[in-house]
């Protein structure tokens, strides 16, 4: 039976082939060949990708990411969607969806909200309550520096505090939406936010939300 992580995984690779290597994403400084290389090193280099979090390996990982980034684009592209190495843990299928989900449909739409002719994507309650899921587990992780108090919270009054502190943004819109701002991607998420009008446009502007 597919996964919500095998679903996304093989989205963010089909459009990934369809934009080609060097379309734009919301990825600051990174085209499409940047982003590819960036999620086949996060499997099959574990040394380098902590780098993402540890900052003395963070030159490991960028010489990882150069040399991956330098593969024919084809390659990279099969490597996502064969996914990791026989060893990996993410292998398993728990820390698949644990760690691959919203990783991959962030990045999908990284890709695609990138593009001027994007439209937004129909998705389906259960994946949308997945997302919620995920989100309410790691919305202190990707809130932690927000320099506003910070509460998500779905149409359906579900509500999920990300940040305590005065004053309060709250943030309102579907799960998959929730996710994208709270992961930094604030201007192509299609919320609403109500507090201090300072405050909102604080928490717009921020570089410190997400992982």
């Amino acid at each position: 039976m597919s996964t919500f992580a095998q679903r996304e995984r093989l989205l963010l690779a089909d459009l990934l082939e369809a934009e080609g290597p060097e379309a734009p994403t919301l990825c600051e400084g990174w085209a499409t060949r940047d982003l590819a290389a960036h999620v086949v090193v996060r499997e099959r280099r574990p040394d380098a990708a902590a780098g993402l979090l540890i900052k003395p390996l963070a030159s490991r990982l960028d010489k990882a990411m150069e040399e991956f980034a330098a593969k024919p684009y084809e390659e990279l592209i099969q490597l996502i969607r064969t996914g990791p190495p026989r060893f990996s843990p993410f292998q398993l299928k728990q820390i698949d969806e644990a760690s691959n989900t919203l990783e991959f449909y962030v990045h999908t739409e990284d890709v695609r909200r990138a593009q001027p002719d994007w439209t937004p994507r129909e998705l389906d309650p259960v994946f949308q309550d997945a997302l919620w899921s995920r989100l309410e587990r790691s919305a202190r992780l990707v809130g932690r520096s927000a320099p506003t108090g910070l509460v998500l919270r779905r149409p359906d009054g579900q509500t999920a505090v990300a940040h305590k502190g005065t004053p309060v943004v709250t943030v309102t819109g579907e799960p998959s939406e929730l996710l994208l701002f709270a992961y930094g991607r604030q201007n192509a998420a299609k919320v609403e936010l109500d507090g201090d009008e300072n405050a909102i446009a604080k928490l717009h502007e921020s570089k410190q939300l997400g992982i």
